[in-house]
């Protein structure tokens, strides 16, 4: 050990709350029973010492650099972190000449942990790429991400995807009460305790976060520290918590993951579940603007002819949004939302205008029929542009039983109308028209 290494090792009891209570073997490992509980698979490789190259997929604080460390700890290993932002190509080199030298001379293994995983570049990759083919490193990859759409396929394919799940309220209320009573690495040379009520505002506000909820806690214990005071009630929690973050990227998966919920709520006729991934895009500094626009768009992709003053009222909450801006905008977010989920549901006129494209695609522009065209010239007339056209609102019940679809078309059906809202009367109607027509 150098002397920095010994410097770090004494000024330990320094470093953060979550830092020291960073779990040392698998049983102290919260959260992550269906990886690492007795007769899991994880956990059996950790103990037989055959621990293959993997990705840990999951959300913050959920226990990745942890499970990590636990491994090299457990098997033995050198433990070799690497950051996918800072480093480079040399630096690979490098770790994996000291991995080489460590196995041939002490028979060691190397697990080499990439934090951020999803930001290895191409170059990166490849230069890691065989090394791990040929096991002179363990890759232990990290990342928030889904791997699937951020590492080659190559490498994908050369190591086992984990995903860890955001940790319960009870592990990290059970993380907390460890913290409080732990002499050696965390509170409980201070003597402080907490209420029930803290302990539950610390395990709800971490948004299954471990690490977030012992930062709180260790604020929490500061302020009343200072304060003289032995006990942290549910206003010292507060106030250590301040103003929490949710979960929400807005250029990651979890951004897609709620906007597909809030619409896939939408579509499944839950305003109780719309509204609630409504508030969690707005809560987190979602565009209020961009969650009109889908609205919008929701509004007569789905809804459509089943209620047509549905798109009209989405239409509506975009305006008044723009116009009065936030936080009073988020109140015709929450209208069109109700109304939108609530209102009869039919893709019916979508569904129409992609079969129509479909045959474009694979019949080209077709010749529009005479009647159907527009006569400017008198060439045009006598070329028969126009001929036996009629003027619906000439005909009887404006109606005028002529087909208008190209002749490769005719009789071809594009919009069916379900039998739901609206859409059941412009059915019976659209009905007639076809069997007149079929029958002129």
């Amino acid at each position: 050990m150098d002397l920095f290494a010994q410097a770090a090792e004494r000024d330990a009891g320094n470093a953060p709350l979550a830092e020291r209570m960073r779990p040392r073997t698998l049983d102290e490992v919260q959260g992550q029973e269906h990886l690492v509980g007795e007769g899991k698979l994880l956990r059996q490789l950790i103990e037989a010492d055959r621990v293959p190259s993997m990705i840990f997929w999951g959300p913050p604080g959920s226990g990745k650099t942890t499970i990590a460390r636990v491994i090299a700890g457990t098997t033995g290993a050198e433990f070799v972190p690497f950051s996918a932002v800072l480093g480079g190509v040399a630096e690979i080199r490098e770790i994996v000449k000291a991995a080489e030298r460590r196995r041939n001379e002490r028979r060691e293994r190397t697990i080499l942990f990439v934090d951020e995983i999803h930001r290895f570049n191409k170059g990166q990759q490849d230069a890691l790429l065989p090394h791990v083919e040929r096991g002179t490193v363990t890759l232990i990859g990290a990342t928030t991400e889904n791997p699937s759409f951020e590492l080659v396929g190559a490498l994908l394919s050369r190591a086992r995807v984990f995903p860890l799940r955001p940790l319960d309220e009870d592990a990290v209320r059970a993380l907390c009460e460890r913290a409080l009573t732990d002499s050696e690495r965390g509170l409980g040379k201070s003597g402080l305790t907490a209420t029930p009520d803290a302990l539950n505002l610390f395990a709800r506000a971490a948004f299954g976060d471990g690490r977030r909820a012992l930062g709180a806690l260790e604020t929490a214990a500061a302020f009343v520290e200072a304060r003289g005071l032995k006990e942290i009630d549910a206003s010292a929690a507060e106030e250590a918590l301040q103003q929490r973050t949710l979960l929400y990227d807005k250029a990651g998966e979890e951004h897609y993951n709620v906007v597909s919920a809030f619409i896939k709520s939408l579509r499944g006729s839950d305003p109780d579940a719309a509204l609630h991934y409504l508030a969690r895009m707005l809560e987190a500094g979602e565009d209020p603007l961009y969650v009109a626009r889908r609205l919008v768009i929701f509004s007569s992709e789905d809804v459509g002819n089943a209620d047509p003053t549905a798109l009209p009222l989405a239409l509506a909450a975009h305006q008044a949004v723009e116009r009065i801006g936030m936080p009073e905008g988020r109140i015709p977010l929450g209208q069109a939302t109700t109304y939108l989920a609530c209102a009869p549901k039919s893709n019916a006129a979508y569904r129409a205008l992609g079969l129509a494209f479909e045959d474009l695609k694979g019949k080209g522009p077709l010749p529009v029929p005479m009647h159907l065209r527009n006569v400017p010239t008198a060439l045009m007339q006598e070329l028969g542009y126009g001929d036996d056209y009629v003027y619906a609102h000439s005909a009887q019940d404006a109606f005028v039983a002529a087909e208008n679809l190209p002749e490769a078309l005719r009789g071809r059906v594009y919009y069916e109308p379900e039998r739901r809202g609206a859409e059941v009367e412009i059915g019976r109607r659209l009905g007639e028209w076809r069997e007149r027509r079929r029958r002129e």
